[in-house]
């Protein structure tokens, strides 16, 4: 792996979940396209983005902006989780397990930008 950010538990982890947000929403009908679908698909994909972004030729201060932003993006999965529980178009079962995968990414992802915060890890 040839950049930073490929090595970061975080964004391997985002990059899975994308993965997953992708695959459960293929089973949600078609007036949600552009509606929730497009909206968890987006914000799943935020997640890895932003860490990427952030993580190359930026400071610890400014790679924990971006690190926020991811951790936002994964909020606003979790929210968009429970849309989809609510309106039916995923079971409890589903709901969890996605739940749970976003979790741990926020957690990790927070993890890494406390270490930045107290100078436990570098950029470069």
């Amino acid at each position: 792996m040839g950049f930073k950010f490929e090595k970061l538990i975080a964004w391997q982890k985002a990059l899975g979940l994308s993965a997953d947000i992708h695959e459960l929403t293929l089973n949600f009908p078609q007036d949600e396209k552009y509606i929730l679908t497009s909206q968890i698909k987006r914000a799943a994909d935020s997640i890895n983005l932003n860490i990427a972004e952030g993580s190359t030729g930026q400071t610890n201060k400014q790679f924990s902006v971006f690190l926020g932003y991811a951790i936002r993006s994964g909020i606003e999965v979790i929210a968009c989780l429970h849309t989809a529980k609510k309106r039916g178009l995923i079971d409890l079962e589903n709901f969890n397990k996605n739940y749970d995968r976003t979790e741990e990414v926020i957690k990790i992802t927070q993890g890494l930008r406390n270490s930045l915060r107290n100078g436990d890890q570098s950029v470069d």
